[in-house]
């Protein structure tokens, strides 16, 4: 069993239930979904419209009764600020570890907000290992209002974020974010949100006032995508869940969906919030025991099916090593008998090789009668398995080099001594090299 992939370990921690709020221009969009590993559920959805025109009481209440007709009274929502009222930037810091992070964008946050004196809030976080940075900007006045809003309703909110910071986050929940780049469009009560991610730039966040086939070939030439890259449904890039209640819509509820998954899962979504801590609510501890009981029992699991990989790989390489151990004697003898074998090999081609040799010999006397004709004789012939040496009378004994040279039997012939004339004969003495093969 091999080690446990990143994303094999962000789906087994991917378990938690959240409530979403998308705040809009009139209407709130909640959505209350609950995550495993195995999927989500939709566990309620709910519209509760024209909440700037009625008392907070009012809708307050409707929204109570909603979470306690699903038993979730106890939660704390997240809420997702309208895309106008907050200004996101991506900052590109490489070279800045976490620690000098926080410094290096208080020192920039200044020339990347068009609100001039007044007093804001912001919120960042890294996106992944790479040196992004997503910064979200809002006016401190108009985070006050919203807390003071929900407070005034009787709405527990555990954080106020934006549309970029739960997009990111949703689309990682579980693996399958398209490596090649997105472009997406959202749409709003009466807004165009454009979001997108490509390998050249990580993230892309825009509110447009153009047609939203005209807002998305604009991202995607920001996002350097290939031209005419279609913009993909934001329902096909979250997750989609395996259960949802009548009337629910992942694609016209997206944003609020993304926020109820990353309201679930807040430990594997961007730290993005621009809510006070003074002001931040929390769900009650004591029901995210069953969530902590299962996450136990899944380390647990995930830390036994370690040990247990462990351990077999220990019995497998002992069963391996005691083969071995048997086998090594059976290795042995083979390993001699191989050796004794290559020894009798080569004694079979040393006594063939003798009685090759005689034949040689007697082919060689017979070559050399043919090429020595009369009147040319030998007196003395010395045959050995490389060499023949020859002395003996010839007319013309300068041309018995090129004879026995173009024999087949002989090569590389010379004289010994020069050639001397006895009366009208000449005397000589050659060596010449065998043609010897081996084995």
């Amino acid at each position: 069993m091999g080690t446990v992939a990143l994303h094999e370990w962000r789906r087994l921690l991917a378990t938690g239930t959240g409530v979403g709020i998308r705040i809009g221009g009139n209407d709130l969009d909640v959505v209350a979904a609950r995550v495993r590993p195995s999927g989500v559920a939709v566990l309620g959805h709910i519209r509760i419209a024209s909440y700037r025109e009625r008392p907070a009481v009012d809708w307050g209440a409707e929204y109570a009764d909603f979470l306690r007709q699903l038993g979730l009274s106890h939660m704390a929502a997240t809420a997702l600020l309208p895309r106008d009222e907050v200004v996101v930037r991506p900052l590109w810091l490489p070279g800045v570890s976490d620690r000098e992070l926080a410094s290096a964008i208080h020192y920039q946050i200044d020339a990347v907000h068009p609100y001039g004196e007044e007093e804001v809030r912001y919120t960042w976080a890294r996106l992944g290992r790479t040196p992004a940075v997503l910064v979200g900007i809002a006016r401190q006045s108009t985070i006050e209002r919203y807390a003071d809003l929900f407070t005034e309703a009787g709405i527990k909110l555990a954080a106020l974020t934006f549309s970029a910071a739960v997009l990111y986050s949703a689309v990682r929940l579980f693996p399958g974010v398209p490596a090649e780049g997105f472009v997406t469009v959202v749409s709003g009560e009466d807004t165009i949100e454009v979001y997108g991610e490509s390998p050249s730039r990580p993230i892309y966040s825009a509110l447009l006032e153009l047609p939203s086939e005209r807002a998305a070939a604009l991202a995607a030439a920001e996002l350097r995508l290939a031209p005419g890259v279609a913009p993909a449904r934001a329902s096909a890039l979250l997750p989609f869940p395996k259960k949802s209640p009548g009337g629910f819509d992942p694609e016209t509820q997206a944003l609020a969906y993304a926020t109820a998954l990353t309201a679930a899962c807040p430990r594997l979504a961007l730290g993005a919030n621009l809510l006070p801590p003074e002001r931040r609510s929390a769900s009650s501890p004591a029901v995210f025991a069953p969530t902590a009981a299962l996450a136990s029992a899944l380390l647990v699991l995930a830390v036994a099916l370690a040990a247990q990989a462990r351990i077999q790989e220990r019995r497998h390489l002992e069963l391996v090593q005691a083969e071995i151990r048997r086998l090594e004697p059976r290795a042995a003898q083979v390993a001699a008998l191989a050796r004794t074998a290559e020894r009798l090999r080569k004694r079979v081609w040393l006594l063939d090789d003798f009685r090759r040799r005689t034949q040689k010999d007697l082919d060689a006397l017979n070559e050399l009668t043919r090429l020595i004709e009369p009147p040319a004789w030998l007196n003395a012939l010395e045959l050995t398995r490389e060499s023949a040496s020859l002395s003996g009378e010839a007319e013309q004994a300068a041309a018995l080099l090129k004879t026995l040279d173009a024999s087949p039997l002989f090569r590389n012939s010379e004289f010994v001594i020069p050639i001397a004339r006895s009366g009208s004969m000449e005397l000589f003495r050659i060596r010449t090299a065998r043609e010897v093969t081996g084995p």
